[in-house]
């Protein structure tokens, strides 16, 4: 299995229903969601949230998925920066609180068989607010495929 990343900082705010971030599987490619990081950008405490999506609607633009074996096969999973739009949430994965201090954070593993995004578009993850007003984080997100 080829392992992948997606990292960067959040372009929008998240709500409950609106992700900062996102990684949805492609229609021919299981993915297995390994390890989420998430950072405060800023000093006001916020709650954040691993979430499912179960479909890709409106997503923001496209990220660069970065490969950790050059030399692998290029990766099949698709990142989005912030969503335009409410997602439709299948459920709350992991949630915490972060402080009030820049760069205090997060970080999920998810153990040895990881969080499985079947294959098909309308599967994935992503990181929102469940709770209170977002802020701007700085985020990864590891996966196998």
């Amino acid at each position: 299995m080829a392992r992948n990343s997606i990292a960067g900082r959040s372009t929008v705010t998240p709500t409950n229903v609106r992700a900062g971030v996102s990684l949805f599987a492609v229609a021919s490619r299981t993915l297995k969601v390994r390890e989420v990081g998430i950072f405060n950008t800023t000093a006001t405490a916020c709650a954040i949230a691993v979430v499912r999506f179960t479909a890709a609607t409106n997503v923001g633009t496209g990220l660069t998925e970065a490969p950790w074996d050059t030399e692998g096969p290029a990766p099949n999973g698709t990142g989005f920066a912030g969503h335009t739009g409410d997602g439709t949430v299948g459920g709350v994965l992991r949630q915490a609180s972060l402080a009030a201090a820049i760069g205090s954070g997060v970080v999920f593993t998810f153990g040895d068989t990881g969080i499985m995004l079947p294959a098909g578009t309308a599967n994935g993850i992503g990181i929102t607010c469940p709770t209170g007003t977002g802020q701007v984080f700085d985020y990864y997100i590891d996966w196998d495929e």
